[in-house]
């Protein structure tokens, strides 16, 4: 089902994807076992591995992130019809199959991806005491200004995954129309970070995550020791303590969980989202939680931006097709990128504006 206002965007976007045969009916044999495609998730890696060119971005602060250009039959610094995509990892950093499969497929069909790696994660060094709280798009915003400034005459696009689509709904709400991206998409995206973290997710998911993120902060402990108290931020026994010891229980700037939430839900400011926003997801996703209080419906029936594609089965970040290890989810968000870029191109015809060079 697609829950969206009724616009000429809409029309325009119903009948590209019903042209297109990836909604078509038709699962592998495990649609009915949302766990086990969360677990093929997590340990499935992308074949054949990518080759990847590591670009570091030094930010305003002296930080550092690290994109990753996934290089193959196109050149990854050439302009490229498809335009740039943007990838986002989840919250944990973690680069999952499913991501590299996606960033291939979009290589394959003239995309050019990049791969949006946080500070101190999946490899990059830390080298300022401080990281990204879960919706705080600042890093984002630098990163999109320059990926704009090296492809000036190409749509950029953006795609986040899970917990990672925090950080995208934040940017898009608090850039609106100055966010410089043609369209986004969300694949299984949490929308309500508070409610997410207290809720906590089921151990099969939390744990490898939260050992996915202290593994990668153990390589900092000295420098992080300096604003936070590490001992408590190892021990960390849920993905909530984590989130706490790191951004609330801090030595200069404590602050209490409520102020924190008030300054990092990923909604906070979606009024003001100007860019059409593709969230994908499904109604058994055991990671989001019940599809009742975890998906803002009225959002989606009051903005004209956001459209919501809410499938009965596909778990999270999952979407299978017959053929195991392959998503039908990243097929409709390519769709879905290809007829935002062809409507908004349109509409500057037949406004008169002028193309860019």
């Amino acid at each position: 089902r697609l829950f969206c206002k009724p616009s000429a965007l809409t029309q325009h976007l119903v009948r590209s994807l019903r042209r297109s045969l990836v909604l078509g009916r038709g699962c592998w044999l495990w649609p009915n076992w949302p766990q086990l495609q969360m677990v093929w998730q997590l340990l499935q890696l992308s074949k054949p591995q990518p080759t990847v060119a590591r670009e570091f971005l030094q930010l305003r602060d002296t930080g550092l992130v690290a994109l990753d250009w996934l290089v193959g039959p196109r050149e990854a610094g050439s302009d490229s019809g498809g335009g740039v995509l943007l990838l986002i990892p989840n919250a944990a950093g973690k680069v999952t199959g499913g991501l590299l499969q996606l960033g291939l497929q979009a290589l394959q069909q003239g995309f050019v991806p990049v791969i949006f790696n946080r500070r101190g994660h999946n490899g990059c060094p830390l080298t300022t005491p401080c990281l990204q709280p879960f919706g705080d798009p600042g890093d984002l915003r630098e990163v999109v200004t320059y990926l704009h400034c090296r492809h000036p005459s190409v749509p950029l696009v953006a795609v986040s995954e899970g917990s990672g689509s925090g950080l995208l709904l934040a940017y898009l709400g608090e850039s609106g129309s100055s966010s410089r991206l043609a369209a986004a998409a969300c694949i299984s995206p949490i929308f309500r970070g508070r409610d997410w973290f207290e809720a906590r997710m089921p151990w099969l998911y939390e744990w490898p995550l939260l050992l996915h993120l202290k593994q990668g902060l153990s390589r900092y402990a000295g420098s992080l020791a300096k604003v936070v108290d590490v001992d408590r931020l190892l021990g960390s026994r849920s993905l909530r303590e984590l989130e706490e010891a790191l951004f609330c229980r801090t030595k200069s700037r404590p602050t209490s969980w409520e102020a924190y939430w008030e300054r990092n839900e990923p909604l906070r400011d979606a009024d003001e989202a100007a860019v059409p926003l593709l969230c994908l997801c499904s109604a058994d996703d055991p990671v989001r939680g019940p599809t009742a209080r975890s998906l803002p419906l009225e959002l989606f029936r009051s903005s004209p931006y956001f459209f919501l594609l809410l499938t009965s089965r596909g778990g999270h970040c999952g979407f299978p097709q017959r053929r195991p290890g392959h998503s039908w989810g990243h097929e409709a968000v390519l769709e879905f990128f290809r007829a935002m870029v062809e409507f908004l191109r349109a509409e500057d015809r037949r406004k008169g504006l002028p193309q860019p060079r």
